[in-house]
Protein backbone atom coordinates (compact mmCIF):
# COMPACT_ATOMS: atom_id res chain seq x y z
CA UNK A 1 0.00 0.00 0.00
CA UNK A 2 1.40 3.35 -1.02
CA UNK A 3 1.29 6.13 1.54
CA UNK A 4 1.85 9.84 1.27
CA UNK A 5 5.53 10.79 1.30
CA UNK A 6 7.30 14.12 1.25
CA UNK A 7 9.18 14.93 -1.96
CA UNK A 8 12.47 14.42 -0.14
CA UNK A 9 11.66 10.71 0.13
CA UNK A 10 10.86 10.13 -3.56
CA UNK A 11 13.53 8.03 -5.27
CA UNK A 12 12.37 8.08 -8.87
CA UNK A 13 9.55 8.83 -11.28
CA UNK A 14 7.59 5.85 -10.02
CA UNK A 15 7.53 7.31 -6.51
CA UNK A 16 6.20 10.52 -8.05
CA UNK A 17 3.51 8.55 -9.91
CA UNK A 18 2.58 6.72 -6.69
CA UNK A 19 1.87 10.10 -5.11
CA UNK A 20 -0.13 11.25 -8.13
CA UNK A 21 -2.20 8.08 -7.91
CA UNK A 22 -3.03 8.84 -4.27
CA UNK A 23 -4.10 12.43 -5.00
CA UNK A 24 -4.51 13.01 -8.73
CA UNK A 25 -6.47 16.22 -8.26
CA UNK A 26 -3.56 17.77 -6.40
CA UNK A 27 -1.03 17.01 -9.12
CA UNK A 28 -2.89 16.85 -12.43
CA UNK A 29 -5.34 19.59 -13.30
CA UNK A 30 -8.66 18.07 -14.35
CA UNK A 31 -7.15 14.57 -14.42
CA UNK A 32 -5.70 15.32 -17.84
CA UNK A 33 -3.33 12.64 -19.09
CA UNK A 34 -1.89 15.17 -21.53
CA UNK A 35 -0.87 17.26 -18.56
CA UNK A 36 0.62 14.24 -16.80
CA UNK A 37 2.49 13.31 -19.98
CA UNK A 38 3.92 16.83 -20.14
CA UNK A 39 5.02 16.57 -16.50
CA UNK A 40 6.78 13.27 -17.25
CA UNK A 41 8.54 14.88 -20.20
CA UNK A 42 9.66 17.68 -17.89
CA UNK A 43 10.93 15.08 -15.43
CA UNK A 44 13.05 13.52 -18.17
CA UNK A 45 14.46 16.87 -19.24
CA UNK A 46 15.27 17.83 -15.64
CA UNK A 47 17.00 14.48 -15.13
CA UNK A 48 19.22 15.10 -18.14
CA UNK A 49 20.02 18.66 -17.08
CA UNK A 50 21.03 17.55 -13.61
CA UNK A 51 23.16 14.66 -14.81
CA UNK A 52 20.91 11.85 -13.68
CA UNK A 53 20.20 8.89 -15.88
CA UNK A 54 17.40 9.93 -18.22
CA UNK A 55 14.09 8.25 -17.54
CA UNK A 56 12.65 7.33 -20.93
CA UNK A 57 9.86 4.93 -19.89
CA UNK A 58 7.13 7.41 -20.86
CA UNK A 59 8.59 8.79 -24.09
CA UNK A 60 6.44 8.66 -27.22
CA UNK A 61 8.24 5.47 -28.30
CA UNK A 62 9.44 4.49 -24.85
CA UNK A 63 8.93 1.17 -23.09
CA UNK A 64 5.51 2.05 -21.67
CA UNK A 65 4.13 3.13 -25.07
CA UNK A 66 5.55 0.07 -26.85
CA UNK A 67 4.05 -2.17 -24.16
CA UNK A 68 0.71 -0.32 -24.37
CA UNK A 69 -0.09 -0.43 -28.09
CA UNK A 70 -1.06 -4.13 -28.32
CA UNK A 71 -3.19 -3.79 -25.18
CA UNK A 72 -5.18 -1.02 -26.81
CA UNK A 73 -5.56 -2.98 -30.06
CA UNK A 74 -2.93 -1.07 -32.03
CA UNK A 75 -0.51 -2.86 -34.31
CA UNK A 76 1.87 0.10 -34.36
CA UNK A 77 2.61 3.27 -32.41
CA UNK A 78 -0.08 5.92 -32.40
CA UNK A 79 1.01 9.29 -33.77
CA UNK A 80 -1.02 11.08 -31.08
CA UNK A 81 0.72 9.35 -28.16
CA UNK A 82 -0.20 7.27 -25.17
CA UNK A 83 -2.04 9.99 -23.23
CA UNK A 84 -4.57 10.59 -26.00
CA UNK A 85 -5.04 6.88 -26.73
CA UNK A 86 -5.59 5.97 -23.09
CA UNK A 87 -8.05 8.85 -22.72
CA UNK A 88 -10.00 7.64 -25.78
CA UNK A 89 -10.05 4.05 -24.50
CA UNK A 90 -11.20 5.21 -21.08
CA UNK A 91 -14.00 7.34 -22.50
CA UNK A 92 -15.19 4.41 -24.62
CA UNK A 93 -15.43 2.25 -21.50
CA UNK A 94 -17.00 4.89 -19.25
CA UNK A 95 -13.89 5.39 -17.11
CA UNK A 96 -11.60 8.29 -16.47
CA UNK A 97 -8.31 8.41 -18.30
CA UNK A 98 -6.29 8.78 -15.12
CA UNK A 99 -7.87 5.67 -13.58
CA UNK A 100 -7.19 3.60 -16.69
CA UNK A 101 -3.63 4.95 -16.88
CA UNK A 102 -2.87 3.82 -13.33
CA UNK A 103 -4.40 0.38 -13.93
CA UNK A 104 -2.25 0.01 -17.04
CA UNK A 105 0.80 1.34 -15.20
CA UNK A 106 0.33 -1.33 -12.51
CA UNK A 107 0.24 -4.03 -15.19
CA UNK A 108 3.29 -2.57 -16.92
CA UNK A 109 5.30 -2.48 -13.71
CA UNK A 110 4.23 -5.99 -12.72
CA UNK A 111 5.38 -7.39 -16.04
CA UNK A 112 8.71 -5.55 -15.96
CA UNK A 113 9.81 -6.32 -12.45
CA UNK A 114 9.24 -9.43 -10.37
CA UNK A 115 8.85 -7.37 -7.20
CA UNK A 116 6.25 -5.15 -8.98
CA UNK A 117 7.03 -2.00 -7.08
Amino acid sequence: MTTRKPVSEWRDVYDFLDQVRLRPGMFVRGGSLLELQAMLYGYRVASEIHGSEAMTDFEHRGPFAEWLWPRLGHTYASPVGWAVEITKAAEASGRTGIDLFFDLLSEFKAERTPEAR
